[in-house]
């Protein structure tokens, strides 16, 4: 019995915490909506006038991107902004030919009249942070620009941007992420579904009422004065850019978020590239808790913001929650059929369905925002709505182990996100030489979860005398698809 009551207590904890960060999206929806209604005043520089223009960095880290660096320094050099104010920072980490060939590409850039620097490192302490700290301490510009490897500007990104730095209150100015490759696969499709509901809902709720943000890390800019004043790049934890957002956040600078401007860029396509990007934000994301928890906690900040900025930190926690739900959603079906007495228990615990309905309407709001509204469009939603939810919970595990370290302080490399680029590899991305060629330990753990989830949907028909118990039944066909999508993925992507 006393096992019973342990597995009754961690599953309602879980169903709580998530039904707790449903509602702080549906805050946030409601944020979202308002915002639409207002009209953006914020003051601009005036970039016809050569007073008013700002010098500008632009930096680009990158580290062993073959099959991107051409594409990316090509379209950079197409950057449209005064060639006197502005200087182009390739901070090459790279370890590989990549070195010498961007060497000669930057060499030939500069002969065309354009600043542009290549800057190497032999020690890569610190990672990406550490690259953008170096290269800070030499950049001519007052305001930095950022894009990692896979992102295309526009070459008016400058011209839409760097305006809103006329408010010296302005530190960072954050633009809404594209997809090139949105309709490549289900998981391009999934992965830009939930993007888009982060660069929408969220970004848009939170920047409109003062909450905390994020600097996504590329495809924003940032005054080099608040990156000083907040304490610079720092490599202690997997995502320097949420860190570097909350310190400079705390320090009362204030960031502009344009969901109107996008900056496009590739997904991973595959599986192994998913995951690592995954492990990195979920980790970075359970570090940065770990580390700003007691600074936001003890600001001067609304007690609302306190709230989202705290949920913000433990985003990545939720994949946890949802492990421990669906692993105890199994035992506790026959729990439920096995102790009678427990019946009120189960009634109200079905009221916790409400949080799938908020997140269905949170999703519908941002879906509409991209593709329309309509009949056709609901449909169409509906199916991507369970085919994200199912894939989602399919990374739990993964995802999970990453939470995990990151809150117990375990430290781990950088691990980049291969970059494919297609059309430079003619079609077949199993040439791209940056792949891990060893299936992770999870994948086992996944397969294992995956027949779990099948018992699962075996027990609905086999448990009690009513012939069967099948309100979890659709909670754990979910399971079984996301989780047998991840195992089947990470095993035929490596073929």
């Amino acid at each position: 019995m006393i096992l019973v009551w342990i597995c009754i207590v961690v599953y309602s904890i879980s169903l709580i915490l998530i039904l707790f960060y449903a509602f702080a999206q549906l805050n946030l929806l409601i944020n979202y909506i308002k915002a639409q209604k207002l009209v953006d005043n914020a003051p601009q520089l005036d970039l016809s006038n050569p007073e008013e223009v700002p010098y500008v960095t632009i930096q680009l880290p990158v580290f062993n991107e073959a099959y991107v660096m051409e594409r990316l320094l090509d379209n950079i050099a197409l950057i449209d902004y005064p060639r006197e104010k502005l200087e182009i920072q390739v901070l090459d980490d790279s370890t590989d030919e990549t070195v010498e060939t961007t060497a000669a590409h930057v060499k030939t850039l500069a002969a065309t009249g354009l600043d542009i620097v290549h800057i190497t490192r032999t020690d890569r302490s610190g990672y990406k942070a550490g690259a953008l700290k170096e290269g800070l301490e030499v950049a001519k510009g007052e305001l930095i620009a950022i894009f990692d490897a896979d992102f295309l500007p526009d070459t008016d990104w400058l011209y839409k941007t760097i305006p809103y730095f006329k408010d010296p209150e302005i530190g960072v100015v954050q633009t809404r992420w594209a997809h090139l490759n949105r309709d490549y696969s289900i998981l391009t499709q999934v992965q830009a579904f939930a993007l888009d509901a982060h660069f929408t809902l969220e970004q848009v709720g939170r920047n409109s009422k003062g909450h905390f943000i994020n600097f996504n890390g590329t495809a924003g800019a940032w005054r080099k004065e608040t990156i000083y004043d907040a304490g610079n790049w720092e490599g202690d934890t997997l995502t320097e850019d949420l860190d570097l957002s909350y310190r400079a956040q705390l320090k009362k600078w204030k960031f502009k978020y344009l969901e109107h401007v996008t900056t496009p860029a590739e997904l991973p396509i595959i599986i192994s590239a998913a995951r690592s990007q995954q492990f990195r934000w979920n980790k970075g994301g359970a570090e940065n808790f770990r580390k700003m928890f007691k600074r936001v906690i003890f600001s001067d900040i609304s007690f609302r913001s306190k709230m989202h900025g705290i949920l913000h930190l433990l985003n990545s926690t939720m994949f946890l929650n949802v492990l421990i739900v669906g692993l105890l959603s199994v035992p506790m079906l026959y729990i439920k059929n096995e102790y009678g007495h427990l019946r009120e228990y189960f009634i109200v615990m079905s009221f916790f369905v409400i949080s799938t309905i908020i997140f269905f309407v949170c999703y519908w709001y941002m879906y509409k925002k991209t593709y329309g509204g309509g009949f056709k469009n609901f449909v169409s939603y509906i199916g991507m709505f369970f085919t994200f939810f199912s894939i989602a919970m399919g990374f739990s595990f993964h995802n999970s182990i990453a939470v995990l370290e990151g809150h117990a302080g375990k430290r781990s490399e950088f691990v980049r996100t291969p970059k494919f680029n297609l059309k430079a590899m003619g079609g077949n991305w199993k040439t791209n030489k940056y792949l891990l060629k060893k299936i992770s330990p999870h994948v086992i753990v996944e397969g294992i979860l995956m027949l779990y989830f099948a018992f699962g949907m075996y027990s609905a028909f086999v448990v009690g005398d009513q012939g069967g118990d099948f309100g979890l039944f659709p909670f754990h066909l979910m399971l079984f698809i996301g989780f047998g999508f991840v195992f089947i993925r990470s095993i035929t992507d490596k073929q």
